[in-house]
């Protein structure tokens, strides 16, 4: 029995155009790319040299160095609504303070529900069967300051696709896979910086350099056909502009690049009835000479997406934030152009968070796009 897989290759390519990797469908996995909370989502989706809060372990493992108490966080976002009506992401996190080992170790699970699918007979209409499909990371790491104002830190995750029971057409196997990665981290916070004219910037500046999903190709069926992980790096910069005792304001710029390096060979064959056919053949560089190679593929700095935001918070303590940010992705390697909003609110040790995105050209698959996030504080005294 033949089967229709159009599904999953539609999921996929939502995934791609979502997340933002490069080449879009040369790399697996790539909702891991996807921002995970609201309050970031609101500042253009920026974190790396902030990384105070229950997200840290995404945006940055370096920045766990410097928090203190618990923090957990819960995001759910219908995914793409101007897109499809079943898709979603939730995220999930927590950190926590051990005083013996002067550090935070963090733990995070991403899931990514692509929806339901039916399997149907190639020669017609008829639903055999149907079946759900899905992505789901699960994430440990830690992090300690390795000197006054530099943390270091590292993630290992485990990664889960399952794209179909099935293979396609006569193809033995699943469209099912797992894999491995790993980040690293730094953020630096300077507890003394002097700059003219802004002045001491100590314990209010942070820069954060992330670099995730290092790991080997990830495939389902074929390892030949096996496509590399989301590997991106992240440099970010943060500034606590606004310091006061109801009045405080942070800026935050993040510059991104997917780190990934696939070529493609084209070869003509001719059949013996004179059919003439092109293949196709993609190599993979691997890691860690990909790191370096990407950078030669003609791209230049075309490939580096800029990301900028700003948040305003009001009271003592912190009661309500607005937030704001913009995005931008070159047209050649994406094109994602547009602006974020959001907006929060603190009682006690509970926030919540959402945010929204404005696209600036209609029927764009992101228009529209809503997170919400709640997150509670346990013990966190120390606000960057």
């Amino acid at each position: 029995m033949k089967i229709a897989m159009c599904a999953a290759v539609a999921a996929l390519s939502v995934l791609a155009f979502s997340s933002g990797a490069f080449a879009q469908g040369q790399t697996a996995v790539p909702f891991l790319l996807i921002s995970p909370n609201a309050r970031a989502g609101g500042m253009g989706e920026t974190g790396t040299g902030l990384a105070d809060d229950g997200t840290t372990v995404f945006w940055n493992p370096g920045g766990l160095a410097f928090l203190d108490g618990d923090h957990i966080s819960l995001t759910h976002a219908p995914w793409l609504p101007e897109f499809s009506s079943d898709l979603s992401y939730d995220f999930l996190s927590y950190t926590h303070y051990l005083e013996d080992w002067d550090g935070n170790v963090g733990a995070s699970i991403t899931y990514f529900n692509l929806g339901t699918f039916n399997k149907t007979l190639s020669n017609g209409p008829t639903v055999v069967s149907t079946w759900h499909a899905f992505e789901f990371a699960v994430t440990v790491g830690y992090g300690a300051q390795i000197s006054p104002g530099l943390g270091l830190g590292a993630n290992f995750r485990y990664i889960r696709s399952e794209l179909a029971p099935f293979g396609t057409e006569q193809e033995a196997g699943k469209g099912i896979a797992s894999d491995v990665s790993f980040d690293l981290g730094l953020l630096y916070r300077p507890q003394e910086f002097n700059l003219p004219l802004l002045g001491n910037l100590g314990n209010r500046l942070g820069l954060g350099v992330d670099l995730s999903n290092l790991g080997p190709n990830l495939y389902y069926i074929d390892q030949a056909q096996a496509d590399p992980l989301p590997t991106n790096l992240r440099v970010g910069i943060s500034l606590h502009l606004l310091k006061s005792q109801f009045n405080n304001m942070y800026l935050t710029l993040d510059l991104s690049r997917t780190m990934v390096r696939v070529t493609t060979d084209s070869s003509l064959s001719i059949g013996a009835s004179g059919d003439s056919t092109w293949n196709f053949t993609n190599h993979v560089d691997p890691l860690p000479k990909s790191l370096i190679t990407t950078w030669g593929d003609g791209s230049g700095l075309k490939r580096i997406i800029v990301s900028m935001g700003a948040e305003y918070w009001y009271g003592s303590p912190r009661l309500i934030a607005l937030r704001m940010g913009y995005y931008k992705e070159n047209p050649e390697f994406g094109g994602r152009n547009f602006l974020t909003f959001g907006a929060g609110i603190r009682y006690d040790i509970y926030g919540f968070d959402f945010s929204y995105i404005s696209t600036f050209d209609q029927n764009n698959p992101l228009s529209n796009q809503l997170r919400f996030s709640l997150s509670l504080n346990l013990g966190a005294k120390n606000d960057f």
